[in-house]
């Protein structure tokens, strides 16, 4: 039997969902083993984890570009030595924890439980196996720090095991599996089942359309791309998630109402249904979050990609639209030119479609548990 930890932090959802689906993998899977999940900035110091998310929830909503601006900054040089060296004054405390539970391998889906690991592997304090989880589809430096000490890294494609290489990493550790994604994603659902439980209509096109939940509030861009596609796409039906942003989905229904399109057009608050709406979707519109763009791949949609936070999101986002998975509405384009070159041929869905194959990891979660516990 082995002790197992699994680390993330709650910077964004993406990096606990790709923590729970590993969990839920290894307890299927690999049941003999004590798999524990576990919020390592909470454990350190709950103060800082409690500041350090709310500024960055509140600066991905509201300043935006403040968030670009410390993404880029961590990258190298000043801010990336303090956060560094932070992580390793933190990591006096994780280290209670570590010789208490004695895991024999640590999974970590956010770079701060991995840098504080390793620091502690360096210094001789644990001897634990150490796993990274990348959960973006661009690198960045801070994933990579204590990578000497690093027994491997799993990452979202090709491209990025060659920027790992670059940096000096060990081609053995580096593993191209795609981010964890939910088995749920995986399974196969009843279509006319779905479509009657939120009164759809067969034989039309469907479009998934996410507002981006708590980020959504007053990117005006947003309604805008709604109510173009409300107004353009009198044929086909619109499935559009506010999430728990209140605010988003009045102003939805306040779109719907004005085009008369009740019956096309449904709007929901938070719903854990996604995997059933994914799989009679034909596009997505969204944010390209790490998590939702699996998610997408995985159910071959095609995206159609709003208001990325700059940083991490806009490097994916640059990734889906060269690889031709995806098209992303910038500032000043014009959303009606978009759409029209969108669906005025059906070619072109069908030709992202067949994009999103080839980068899709369906089952990524499954091979990283067996390369790490085989």
């Amino acid at each position: 039997m082995k002790n197992i930890l699994i680390f993330y932090a709650s910077y964004g959802g993406g990096h606990l969902n790709a923590a729970k689906s590993i969990q839920e993998c290894l307890l299927k899977n690999y049941p003999n083993n004590s798999i524990e999940l576990i919020d390592c900035m909470k454990y350190v110091n709950k103060t800082i984890e409690k500041i350090t998310t709310v500024a960055y929830r509140e600066a991905a909503k509201k300043a935006p570009w403040v968030w670009g601006r410390i993404y880029n900054d961590s990258q190298k040089g000043p801010f990336a030595h303090l956060s560094s060296r932070s992580n390793k004054i933190l990591a006096i405390k994780l280290l209670k924890l570590l010789r208490e539970k004695k895991p024999d391998l640590i999974i970590s889906t956010h770079p701060f439980g991995s840098q504080m690991c390793s620091y502690l592997k360096r210094k001789n304090k644990i001897t634990a196996k150490i796993a990274t989880i990348m959960t973006d589809f661009a690198p960045h430096d801070q994933w990579l720090v204590g990578s000497d000490f690093t027994d491997y890294y799993f990452v979202a494609n090709p491209k990025m095991k060659e920027y790992l290489i670059k940096k000096q990493i060990s081609d053995k550790k580096i593993f191209v599996t795609g981010i964890p994604l939910s088995n749920r994603f995986l399974q196969k659902y009843n279509r006319q089942q779905i479509l009657a439980d939120y009164n759809l209509e067969e034989g039309k096109n469907n479009i998934l359309f996410f507002g981006g939940g708590e980020f959504g509030l007053g990117k005006s861009k947003t309604f805008e791309i709604f109510e173009k596609l409300v107004s353009y796409c009198i044929d086909m039906q619109i499935i559009a998630i506010a999430g728990k942003n209140e605010k988003m989905k009045l102003k939805f229904e306040e779109i719907v109402e004005k085009y008369h399109a009740t019956k096309r057009v449904k709007v929901l608050a938070f719903t854990n249904q996604v995997p059933e709406l994914m799989s009679i979707s034909d596009l997505v519109f969204t944010k390209p979050g790490g998590m939702t763009t699996t998610e997408s791949l995985a159910s071959h949609l095609p995206m159609v990609i709003m208001n990325p936070i700059p940083g991490q999101e806009e490097e994916n986002a640059q990734f889906l639209e060269e690889k031709g998975i995806g098209i992303w509405i910038k500032k000043d384009d014009d959303i009606s030119d978009i759409l029209k070159n969108i669906f005025s041929d059906n070619k072109k869905l069908e030709e992202m479609k067949r994009n999103t194959i080839a980068f899709a990891h369906p089952n990524s979660t499954k091979n990283i548990c067996d390369i790490l516990l085989n």
